[in-house]
């Protein structure tokens, strides 16, 4: 993380889960964004007023965007080779993963294969 400090122009913020934004907003430069798509089920620690004001820093949320939106991400992510950790599970071992989810026993995101929809 220290590497990376005052490297960023945006974040894009989806963990679900309180956490510090401190240090996500200190990997922002000067007037960068940190936006916030995940909505925990209890608050975050509040960010540090100094992290915001010293290097005019933006902490903005959202609501995912609309097909338009969305298709324009996919572009932007296939053309940069952006992606994303997931651990991709057959459609057989959705109700492990959602009791591994419940324990908290999730590294990345989970997706479902659809290719092994139907299978034996």
């Amino acid at each position: 993380m220290a590497r990376h400090a005052a490297s960023l122009d945006f974040i894009l913020n989806t963990v679900a889960a309180p956490h510090d934004l401190d240090a996500y907003m200190a990997l922002l430069k000067r007037d960068g964004t940190q936006c916030l798509v995940g909505v925990p089920d209890s608050p975050h620690p509040s960010p540090s007023v100094a992290n915001l004001v010293f290097k005019r820093r933006h902490l903005a949320g959202s609501l995912i965007g609309g097909i338009r939106e969305t298709q324009e991400m996919l572009d932007f992510c296939a053309e940069h080779g952006i992606t994303a950790d997931i651990e991709l599970i057959p459609v057989d071992q959705v109700n492990a993963a959602y009791e591994r989810m419940l324990r908290s026993d999730v590294k990345y995101r989970f997706v479902l294969d659809i290719k092994t929809l139907g299978q034996p």
